[in-house]
């Protein structure tokens, strides 16, 4: 029996896979939604909670602005108009999206940069 490798037509569709991020950023609440703004880059991470050398002494000044969704295990009204640690799953688009999987308050205040 001859087994041929598959062609290309027939060929599972590569998947696309959603990195896990940490970006740093003012938190803000715009009508029903959590943003960051002021944010940095999003940079690779893991999914776990931020602590120690991760979590900033000042805001950051960044010019990065994401839609924070799966927010709703988070006391994020608590933390609104401060400087948080957000990570979670990156999705980019338009206005590109976090799917939250940890946050944490790093600064009291936000950049003087950061949009109300």
């Amino acid at each position: 029996m001859v087994v041929s490798e598959p062609s290309a037509a027939q060929a599972p569709p590569a998947r696309k896979t959603v990195e896990i991020v940490s970006v740093t950023g003012c938190l803000r609440e715009q009508g029903t939604s959590w943003m960051l703004v002021a944010a940095t880059e999003p940079t690779p991470s893991l999914a776990n909670q931020a602590a120690g050398d991760d979590i900033p002494k000042a805001p950051p000044a960044g010019k990065n602005t994401f839609r924070l969704i799966g927010t709703s295990e988070f006391n994020l009204p608590q933390m609104k108009d401060k400087t948080v640690v957000i990570r979670g799953l990156f999705i980019k688009d338009k206005v590109s999206r976090i799917n939250v999987t940890s946050a944490v308050e790093a600064v009291a205040t936000c950049a003087t940069v950061a949009p109300k």
